[in-house]
């Protein structure tokens, strides 16, 4: 009986130090929506085009931009678009390896948050979409400050970095 009580008072502060642990460590989680899509090819009906030229482009400078962070784990919803966005990044983060993509679904975005703060990775970078990259921000801050970008608002990225489970966030412009 003392062994049974021992080993759930030890699974009790586990579990309590787990939890402040979370809350002590820093990371920091840059968010973005996919770079310009190609409509040219079924217009606004074809609901995953790949990347315009532009957006090609901007994937490419994405790189430049980002890699000063440093990040380890890069996420992408299912779609073309987001994730050719990130790819150029998950190339040439990390000389000599390429970051894999992971995928979440931009429709849970509640159980994203908490996996991203499950992870490891001191940096995370997320593509999303024009709803739902101001929409995690939101619940990354804990605050209802953004609203949806505009269709052709392709240019921001959220640097927010969590530490001691308060929230320093920017918006920067590319």
């Amino acid at each position: 009986m003392k062994i049974i009580i021992s080993f759930l008072l030890a699974l009790l502060l586990l579990s309590f130090a787990g939890g402040v642990f979370a809350q002590n460590k820093k990371m920091t989680i840059i968010l973005l929506r996919h770079a310009e899509k190609d409509l040219s090819d079924g217009g606004v009906e074809n609901p995953d085009p790949v990347l315009s030229a532009e957006g090609r482009q901007r994937a490419e400078r994405l790189v430049e931009i980002i890699k000063k962070y440093k990040p380890r784990a890069i996420y992408s919803s299912n779609f073309k678009r987001t994730r050719t966005t990130v790819t150029p990044l998950a190339d040439k983060t990390v000389r000599g390896y390429r970051l894999p993509i992971q995928l979440y679904n931009h429709r849970q975005l509640d159980e994203f948050v908490n996996r991203l703060m499950a992870s490891n990775a001191r940096t995370i970078v997320v593509a999303g979409h024009n709803t739902t990259t101001p929409a995690l921000a939101n619940l990354l801050i804990k605050e209802n400050k953004y609203k949806a970008l505009d269709e052709s608002e392709y240019n921001k990225i959220w640097i927010i970095e969590l530490k001691k489970g308060k929230a320093k966030y920017k918006v920067i412009e590319y």
